[in-house]
């Protein structure tokens, strides 16, 4: 029994899936954060549980936060990794949606806390989002890349075999908790500008947003992140004319993404219908499997 998990309530969900992303390392330019908050805002997701950060965190690096009104203080807010459930979507699925920042200590417990609610809901699929600085431009749209635990599914959805060796995040640990425990999961990742890292990069969370709503055959709106994108390319693109050197190095860059985007190469999904459609035919064969 984990107790730090804390549940307010156990929410009826339909074939959920569990999709997570947190602030720190795996989170440049805060696009997968910001990816995860927006879908829990616009598919109106309802708390139900959280994990008490007490154990997990320096509070010393990660502090947190004090609220004062009229001088008195009105609350104390801390590190949060809160699940909220959204249902009644367009989509085949109801969703668990995982807000968090990365821990400092008890990794394996708190993704052990993680699976522990996945299971609680049969969860079918567990999705985390990831960010990374990257050799690309900011006038390109970010190429999203992801990996999988289990070999059929990376076949299936064209998904990259992972070759990555060295430090990993809570990411990687989740996901070979999620592996361990049986639990089908994959990892969506988005390049960040490396010469713009400073937070947010909507272009990179919307494109998050984009191929998970192909991946589970989630119908919703995504102008407001077209329009955050589009402002903000402009206004990178403002600061980049300024620049000659900079602006020289865009321009390299361009020609190095379209000379790779003439040329796919793994890691490439599979784009709209296609993707979903393979998706629920893997999933109903594991469903099959353990009948």
């Amino acid at each position: 029994m984990n107790t730090e998990l804390i549940w307010e309530n156990h929410p009826k969900l339909h074939r959920p899936v569990l999709v997570a992303g947190f602030k720190g390392w795996n989170d440049a330019a805060d696009s997968a954060s910001a990816a995860v908050d927006w879908l829990a805002t616009n598919l109106a997701g309802r708390p139900f549980a959280h994990i008490d950060p007490e154990r997990y965190y320096d509070f010393q690096t990660t502090r947190p936060h004090v609220s004062v009104r009229d001088g008195v203080t009105e609350r104390i807010t801390w590190p949060t990794n809160e699940f909220s459930a959204a249902t009644g979507t367009t989509s085949n699925h109801d969703f668990i949606i995982l807000r968090g920042v990365e821990p400092h200590f008890g990794w394996k417990t708190f993704c052990e806390a993680v699976v522990l609610v996945a299971r609680a809901n049969a969860c079918e699929l567990v999705v985390t989002f990831g960010a990374l600085l990257a050799d690309v431009p900011h006038t390109r749209i970010p190429t999203i890349t992801g990996t999988a635990t289990d070999p059929d599914l990376i076949a299936r959805l064209g998904l990259e075999r992972s070759r990555y060796e060295g430090p990993t995040g809570i990411v990687g640990v989740l996901h070979d908790v999620c592996a361990r425990a049986g639990l089908v999961s994959a990892s969506l990742w988005a390049p960040v500008p490396h010469y713009v890292a400073s937070a947010p990069d909507p272009m990179a969370s919307r494109e998050l947003v984009s191929r998970f709503a192909q991946l589970t055959g989630l119908d919703i709106d995504l102008t407001e992140l077209d329009l955050a994108a589009e402002g903000w390319r402009n206004r990178v693109s403002a600061a980049v004319v300024g620049d000659s050197d900079t602006a020289a190095y865009v321009e390299e860059l361009e020609g190095r993404f379209d000379a790779e985007i003439s040329e796919p190469g793994l890691g490439n999904l599979p784009t709209g219908d296609d993707l979903a459609a393979e998706l629920e035919r893997y999933l109903r064969e594991q469903r099959d499997d353990e009948k």
